[in-house]
């Protein structure tokens, strides 16, 4: 019952961060997916997520309804984490006081410190990827279709394929082939690490234990740390 409990209060935190990004998306752009791609790479989420069609509607007509309305803004925090791990935290706020009080108080407990803007965002590349499973297709295809779209490489393994993109040419090549392909298991913009911090036992703790902190608030959307564990670190900590 108590991990029921847990897996529902999980998905509706979920929930809650698809619903504000499709809100922000339908109010930033056209209501219509089919002509708004931030917002078609919104519902894409939330459908994968197993959000029903009607929740998603009803998202779409909130943003673009009539009457008081919560007006959210994208913002980003950065800062140091336990061991000097590098942390970028994006959120979608109506508060920015609130939210950056609750972003210092996680890093504060953690032991590091919260930054200014643009204080570790020099230790990772802005970057876009659109990633598809082993199964979707034999590496030379999607590499053809990928190149053809756009696609500055595709790094694919026994795992899957990963293809990677300008950011201006993001939606593009994810339109492109999701018409070949499917809709990709996972697509979107991200910060990804120069160089990464390994991390022992305790110091992984903390670590992911400042993670969780962050993306359990729901204002918080994603969150990037430039931290490496191994993998018998992580088979202790899983114990």
């Amino acid at each position: 019952m108590h991990r029921k409990g847990a897996q529902d209060a999980k998905r509706a935190r979920i929930y809650a961060k698809l619903i504000r990004e499709i809100t922000v998306s339908a109010k930033e752009g056209l209501p219509d997916p089919a002509f708004n791609p931030r917002l078609r790479a919104a519902v894409a989420a939330a459908l994968k997520a197993n959000m029903t069609r009607d929740t998603v509607d009803r998202a779409i007509k909130k943003a673009t309804g009539a009457g008081v309305q919560e007006n959210y803004e994208a913002v980003r925090y950065e800062g140091y984490g336990p061991a000097g791990v590098a942390v970028i935290v994006e959120a979608l706020t109506d508060n920015r006081n609130r939210t950056a009080s609750v972003i210092r108080t996680a890093f504060n407990k953690s032991g590091g410190a919260m930054g200014e803007t643009n204080s570790v965002s020099f230790m990772f590349t802005r970057i876009a990827a659109v990633r598809y499973p082993a199964s979707a297709t034999d590496a030379d295809t999607l590499l053809e279709a990928a190149i053809e779209a756009g696609a500055d490489d595709v790094v694919s393994n026994e795992e899957g394929h990963e293809v990677l993109v300008g950011i201006e040419g993001f939606f593009a090549v994810r339109d492109a082939l999701a018409q070949k392909f499917g809709d990709p298991a996972e697509a979107g913009i991200e910060w990804r690490a120069n160089m990464s911090v390994a991390l022992d036992e305790e110091k992984a703790a903390s670590v992911l234990k400042l993670l969780d902190v962050l993306e359990d608030d729901d204002d918080v959307q994603n969150v990037y740390a430039n931290f490496e564990i191994s993998d018998e670190v992580l088979a202790k900590l899983s114990a």
